[in-house]
């Protein structure tokens, strides 16, 4: 049976295009049939990388089926994976988020999990050498991912791993990563396209504290302005998106790229709550700057207090 790969569920660029990497370093390198798939339409950073790369855009899947072989990448969360993806054959697991548990497999496998900023950086480690034979969309995929997760190494979760292997990789495509990585953040922030909701769920994932469950979002933009235009009918969303997921409250962060920082949405006294004991930020709108805020992973879940 031929092998998926996959990332989680609203997938970013590097849940696009890590599968696409291990994908083919699988059915190319180690002789195994194997192909990427996502759970959930691309976003707008990821659809440019798939086009300025030649890459097809992979199958979109809603399952998978009990003893379906498959790869895990860019996450370990269950709640972010199909939902019986306990009845898979989970074959391995590649990511670089903190290890949440809940996954069942059939038998021993491969993990590997580091502290860096991209799965793909990871992955650039884990083929080696090999990748010379990687065709050019194959590492551009690789470049895209790193300069994704990082912010064009703006965000604090960067490594110096992150960074040499990004520039080795720009090196070897002939690539400016200054100007490739504006083109990419220009696509990301042409939001216009996306309803309300679509754009709170984009790129979120749920998270729980102390009993009240959130669902974390994030607007990753040079030009924060169009979202930020929206913010009456956002707030008026979040509530709606907040009852059909089954969640208590929406938090919508709005990161600046270049001016290094985020802009919380406040629509309550929960949410005000939250930005004082998490951020030590006072609130007297309904937004809050929260200078030098740019890393869910790093900055904002760890801080979140109720």
């Amino acid at each position: 049976m031929t092998i998926q790969v996959f990332g989680h569920k609203s997938p970013d660029t590097d849940s696009t295009g890590s599968p696409i990497i291990w994908a083919w370093y699988l059915s190319e390198i180690k002789g195994e049939a194997a192909k990427p798939v996502l759970l959930g339409e691309p976003n707008t950073e990821a659809a440019f990388m798939l086009q300025h790369w030649g890459l097809e855009k992979p199958e979109i899947i809603t399952d998978v089926e009990d003893d379906a072989p498959v790869v895990i990448v860019d996450t370990n969360n269950p709640a972010e994976l199909p939902a019986n993806i306990n009845g898979a054959d989970i074959r391995g697991i590649i990511d670089h988020h903190k290890l949440v548990g809940g996954l069942e497999t059939k038998g021993p496998i491969d993990i590997r999990i580091e502290p860096l900023a991209c799965t793909a950086t990871i992955m650039w480690k884990m083929i080696g050498k090999d990748l010379a034979q990687a065709p050019k969309a194959v590492k551009g995929a690789m470049l895209t991912c790193i300069l994704s997760d990082t912010l064009e190494f703006r965000s604090p979760t960067t490594t110096q791993e992150d960074k040499a292997v990004a520039h080795a990789l720009a090196e070897d495509l002939g690539v400016d990563i200054s100007e490739y990585a504006a083109q990419m953040f220009a696509a990301k922030s042409d939001v216009s396209a996306f309803s309300d909701a679509e754009l709170i769920r984009m790129d979120s994932k749920e998270y729980e504290v102390d009993g009240t469950k959130f669902r974390v979002s994030v607007l990753e933009t040079t030009a924060p302005e169009m979202p930020l235009g929206r913010k009456d009918s956002l707030m008026a969303s979040m509530v709606d998106v907040a009852k059909e997921d089954g969640v208590d409250q929406v938090l919508l962060f709005v990161v600046d790229i270049l001016r290094e920082e985020a802009t919380l949405l406040v629509p309550n006294d929960l949410v005000k709550s939250v930005a004082a004991k998490s951020f030590g930020a006072e609130v007297s709108g309904d937004s809050v700057v929260l200078p030098g805020v740019m890393s869910r992973k790093k900055q904002i879940i760890p801080n979140l207090k109720v």
